[in-house]
């Protein structure tokens, strides 16, 4: 009688609580806006080498001022107290070669690349360890764990095989899952036939701590690292070892149940929500990222096994599907939300593809927490949103027509610019995408982000970190507007996020594959959708400048980089949508240029400008 009473009892406490607690705080009160036109429309520049340079040398200049910034962006890790312990992480190559490939870059399976500007980095670029931040460098052992830049800093090859790194761009070749899925892979490896939990974790021991004993280079872990006043020498080295022997056990054991549960919940979410691609979901798609992922995951397993919360675990599971394309980051102000004329509620602005977190720090919160630490350092966050507010974007290096793209800024101005501008907070419902990433926050995680990201214990009103040279809280107010007592800003309501902004397109031309879920590989293919491909290359680095995005042809493709994107294998990544001519306010605008070719091609030519 109980088991059959539990989900009515279940359904109307969550009823009463979307109720009660809509009216109470305030829930339905927020809606985004859109500013009225007319819009806001980027300029062809009269020289383009000089418009080249001048971007250039504006990104220099920015990343040379906000230096500080740029490394908690690009080099710290998201906590301070959690991760991967970093013995364990750079011993995983000589424990399963063929999982991790080449010793010296065996994070490069996963997508991560060594930074030419960071010489003798111990990592490649989106690995940080707490040694870096840790006040004593030497008081505990490190922890390694991902950073914002291992998703947000990008590189395209140029034509003369060199690499242009994309500050605040998408890592197309970033693939979180499949370093997941790799440490289970290893750790399977070493368990073999054995089925007892504690055999299975004394073997795991073992393995380390001998292929540890086997480890005589004294700079292996380090790679006598520099960084400002910290030198991870020969003897920070010895000492780390010392600290990870002492509590082997305890580190080691700890590491196979973090992985192990949270893997095992993405395996829940993947088989839930990609029922047609969950094999292939398991290893994960580079460049690409689940909304919530691995957060939801570690929120489920830990209910789940829990025998007094075990009812309640599916609550913490999102609504839909929620992957998509890893974002470019740069030019934030853009995307900003700004205050009402009474500072009430936030207008103009929502941030990700749908919006549903529209203040810029807990969106940086949002993103450290997703990687699976429940622990995070805010201070990433807080300098993150320093630096990206005014990033400028990467400028589109090859040659363009100017005068072909002047008559595209009219074609924009006429039929894009409406809605493309920045600042746009509607959510538009109109556009045949798949709306799975748009539906993922329902009202408990909503009410349960809006509770725990304005905590004490992740950003509360009197959070403080040290930047620039002071205190600061940066979550205590927005744009000079007090956020006591506003914790419904941290996630908006379902009802308002039930859709997707039309961005700005600041870099567009580094954006691609296109589509909040990357299913339409170039610009031409976004403006002429009965030539998309159902099938195309992924995260490849080289450019195709004749369509603008990057190679996706099939025909010499090697198989070394890259991976085959089907679209057609599930819904979530449907290549339809934005695809048909729409009229809004009155108003017609065109969105299949495929009946005036000449036109889209102007319009790709101006793209290529801002």
């Amino acid at each position: 009688m109980l088991k059959r009473a539990l989900p009515f009892v279940l359904g109307t406490l969550a009823i009463i609580t979307f109720v009660f607690y809509g009216k109470a705080s305030g829930l339905f009160d927020s809606r985004l806006q859109a500013p009225k036109p007319p819009a806001f429309v980027h300029q062809v520049p009269d020289n383009w080498e000089q418009a080249q340079q001048q971007r250039k040398a504006e990104i220099a200049q920015h990343l040379a001022k906000h230096k500080v910034h740029y490394d908690h962006f690009a080099h710290f890790p998201v906590s301070q107290t959690q991760g991967i312990p970093l013995i364990i992480l750079k011993l995983l190559p000589k424990l399963a070669p063929e999982f991790w490939g080449d010793e010296d870059n065996f994070l490069s399976v996963m997508g991560l690349f060594y930074d030419e500007r960071n010489k003798g980095a111990p990592f490649p670029l989106g690995i940080g360890f707490t040694g870096l931040v840790r006040e004593d460098p030497g008081a505990n052992i490190d922890y390694a764990s991902f950073t914002c830049g291992g998703c947000h800093v990008g590189r395209v090859r140029l034509e003369d095989g060199n690499y242009e790194y994309l500050d605040g761009g998408a890592n197309s070749e970033f693939n979180v899952i499949g370093y997941r899925q790799r440490i289970v892979q290893t750790l399977n490896k070493i368990y073999g036939d054995e089925t007892n939990r504690d055999k299975k974790n004394q073997l795991v021991i073992t393995a380390l701590l001998k292929a540890l004993d086997e480890q005589k280079d004294p700079h292996y872990f380090y790679n006598n690292y520099r960084y400002d006043e910290r030198h991870f020498d020969a003897q920070y080295e010895a000492k780390q070892i010392v600290l990870f022997r002492q509590g082997a056990t305890n580190f080691i054991t700890e590491f196979i149940n973090h992985q192990e549960m949270v893997y095992e919940g993405w395996l829940t979410i993947a088989k839930k929500f990609y029922p047609d691609i969950k094999e292939r979901i398991s290893a994960g798609f580079a460049g690409m990222e689940d909304a919530i992922g691995f957060n939801a995951a570690s929120a489920y397993q830990g209910l789940k096994s829990k025998p007094l919360t075990r009812l309640f675990a599916g609550l913490a599971l999102p609504q839909s599907h929620g992957i998509t394309d890893i974002m470019v980051v740069w030019d934030q102000d853009s995307h900003d939300p700004r205050w009402n004329e009474d500072k009430t509620r936030l207008i103009n602005g929502g941030g990700q593809w749908n919006g549903h977190i529209p203040l810029p720090i807990y969106k940086n919160l949002a993103a450290q927490v997703t990687l699976g630490f429940p622990d995070i350092d805010v201070s990433v966050s807080a300098h993150s949103e320093k630096l990206l507010q005014f990033l400028p974007p990467a400028i589109y290096p090859y040659e363009v027509d100017l005068e072909l793209a002047k008559k595209g800024q009219q074609l924009f101005t006429e039929n894009c610019a409406d809605c493309h501008q920045p600042n746009n907070g509607m959510v538009y419902t109109q556009m045949g995408t798949d709306m799975g990433r748009a539906k993922i926050a329902g009202t408990i995680i909503t009410v349960a982000a809006q509770k725990s990201f304005a905590s004490n214990a992740n950003c509360s009103t009197t959070t403080t970190v040290e930047m620039d040279g002071k205190t600061v809280k940066p979550c205590a107010e927005y744009r000079g507007v007090s956020l006591e007592g506003q914790s419904k800003q941290v996630m908006l309501p379902p009802r308002v996020h039930n859709g997707y902004n039309a961005l700005p397109l600041p870099g567009l031309w580094a954006q691609g594959p296109y589509l909040h879920n990357g299913s339409v590989p170039t610009l031409y293919h976004m403006l002429v959708p009965d030539e998309r491909p159902t099938v195309f290359v992924k995260s490849r680095l080289d450019f195709d400048k004749k369509l603008v995005g990057f190679k996706w042809q099939q025909e010499n493709w090697d198989e070394t980089e890259g991976y085959l994107y089907n679209t057609s294998s599930s819904p979530a990544i449907s290549n339809a949508g934005h695809d048909t001519d729409i009229e809004l306010n009155g108003k017609a605008y065109k969105l299949d240029w495929g009946d005036s070719k000449e036109d889209a091609w102007a319009l790709i030519e101006y793209l290529k400008t801002l």
